[in-house]
């Protein structure tokens, strides 16, 4: 992935090939479309490869609004700089860039601050437009517009950014793996590592065994919890958990008259120390919270609910139970920062990014990804831009 100038085409609209959402639910549609050039505090980059997140599945199924329709999705990915446009210094082109959902523009206060990931600049919204922007810098050959998602789309093989949502890397990283902490593996690993702060020697609860609550694994094995517990429907997830450092499991579905949230109490005599949401359902957040210890145990909840979804709890317990409830959004990481230090445990092995990914497909096997995915046969499936 060495260096690459693409001065003839810097400023001009690009034709090239993207996977398009056209219909809620119906096969992606590979198709010519057009991206314009960067524009101020921006880059073209020509996408490597991608990958397939729940997000992607989420937003492809959904029939409202904030789901528009006709899209490019995917926010998973690593690429080139094509081109930069005005005030961009911090890459060239050339430069291995990674896109990420959550922008970091470093100069505002929360960006500043070591106690948010939150940017107050271009606050974290499912927009269908740039960041910051109210337009696209997608268009299918009629002219109509293509809605952005996440701020990234990258089921592109050329795709716009503004510079808040890239992140510099190493080149010499495999880009299979390095696409991964784009979105999913950062979230979970950064979850237990910044967020919870998990300690060595702890105990860790966590709910929902897909790629989140795995990262999640991955995380906490990698800072010291000696015990580790997933907790899911499928009893298969336990044997795949192995891999990623949990060593107990709950079958959801096993546990007759007993509430999950008293199992776990009895397996870690008083509860979890950290306890992970990683599914999206307020019913879920609930137990997690109960199975915490009492004192000091964090609850951290990744899971997304449905819009107007509410958890609730007895105020005595809030009061007198000691726990910590807490949200997490892309593992509370600083993505300008905190993705070259996880790119360097990876290079470092300590963090096994490989076990991620169970398959790759070309671009135009798109749709193959997506139905791994349904099926509950992938983990991570790299898509190739050009393979």
């Amino acid at each position: 992935m060495d260096g690459e100038k693409f001065s003839v085409e810097a400023g001009k609209p690009i034709v090239c090939k993207a996977a398009v959402a056209r219909e809620p639910g119906e096969p992606l549609v590979i198709e010519e479309i057009m991206v314009a050039p960067p524009g101020h505090h921006e880059v073209r980059v020509r996408i490597i490869c991608t990958t397939l997140c729940h997000s992607d599945v989420t937003f492809w199924k959904m029939k409202d609004y904030p789901a528009v329709f006709p899209r490019i999705l995917g926010h998973e990915a690593i690429g080139v700089v094509e081109s930069v446009g005005e005030d961009v210094d911090e890459v060239v082109e050339g430069d291995i860039v990674i896109p990420v959902f959550l922008p970091d523009c470093g100069d505002c206060a929360d960006c500043k601050s070591k106690k948010s990931n939150l940017c107050s600049k271009f606050p974290f919204k499912p927009t269908p437009w740039m960041t910051g922007d109210e337009t696209s810098r997608f268009t299918d050959l009629k002219g109509e517009i293509l809605y952005h998602f996440l701020n990234v789309s990258s089921f592109s093989e050329y795709t716009v950014l503004n510079t808040a949502n890239i992140v510099k890397i190493d080149p010499s990283i495999p880009p299979s793996k390095a696409c991964l902490l784009s979105c999913g593996v950062s979230t979970g690993v950064g979850a237990a590592w910044k967020t919870a702060n998990v300690e060595a020697g702890s105990t860790v609860a966590i709910f929902g065994l897909g790629s989140i609550g795995l990262a999640v694994a991955e995380g906490s094995r990698i800072c010291g919890a000696t015990k580790i517990i997933g907790v899911d429907v499928n009893q298969e997830k336990f044997e795949l958990g192995k891999k990623f450092g949990i060593t107990d499991f709950v079958n959801v579905g096993e546990c007759g008259d007993k509430p999950v949230s008293q199992v776990i109490n009895e397996m870690t005599g008083g509860g979890a120390d950290f306890c992970f949401e990683c599914v999206g359902l307020a019913s879920l957040m609930e137990q997690a919270y109960a199975s915490c210890r009492k004192g000091w145990g964090k609850t951290i909840i990744l899971g997304v609910e449905k819009p107007g979804s509410q958890i609730t709890f007895q105020c005595s317990d809030v009061i007198l139970g000691g726990r910590t409830l807490i949200g997490s959004l892309f593992g509370g990481l600083k993505a300008k920062s905190d993705i070259p230090i996880l790119l360097k445990r990876y290079m470092d092995k300590e963090l096994e990014l490989d076990k991620f990914v169970t398959h790759e497909v070309s671009f135009e096997d798109i749709n193959k990804a997506f139905d791994l995915l349904l099926e509950g046969k992938s983990i991570r499936c790299v898509i190739w831009m050009d393979k």
